[in-house]
């Protein structure tokens, strides 16, 4: 039987802080993708699940990004019975406060079979 949802947190580059809510025998690790001050991009892994996996995944689970310091609040919940999904990039436009949307990307990351 699954366990009941997790709660982490992680900071992107720019310090902004976010709360995750994950399953912990599905989900290997959360990264972050966003624009520098220099015009690049630079990726960070905002969570690593801590915890190895005790059970098989439920057919439907689900994951929580917030970052209240960007009005940011999305859910995925993803049934997948066969267990055949690896990543899922999520990508999101936050409002700047000069006018200009930032974009944002999370990759999504599950634990394989053999962990």
């Amino acid at each position: 039987m699954a366990r009941h949802n997790r709660e982490g947190e992680g900071e992107d580059q720019h310090g902004r802080r976010y709360r995750i809510g994950y399953q912990p025998d599905w989900l290997r690790q959360i990264k972050v993708t966003c624009d520098l001050d220099n015009g690049r991009q630079s990726t960070k892994t905002l969570l690593r699940n801590p915890e190895r996996p005790a059970h098989p995944p439920g057919p439907k689970v689900h994951t929580q990004v917030d970052s209240p310091q960007l009005g940011l609040s999305f859910g995925l919940t993803l049934h997948d019975e066969r267990r055949v999904v690896r990543r899922i990039i999520v990508e999101t436009v936050v409002p700047g406060g000069d006018g200009r949307d930032e974009t944002i990307s999370f990759v999504v990351s599950t634990l394989p079979d053999e962990e």
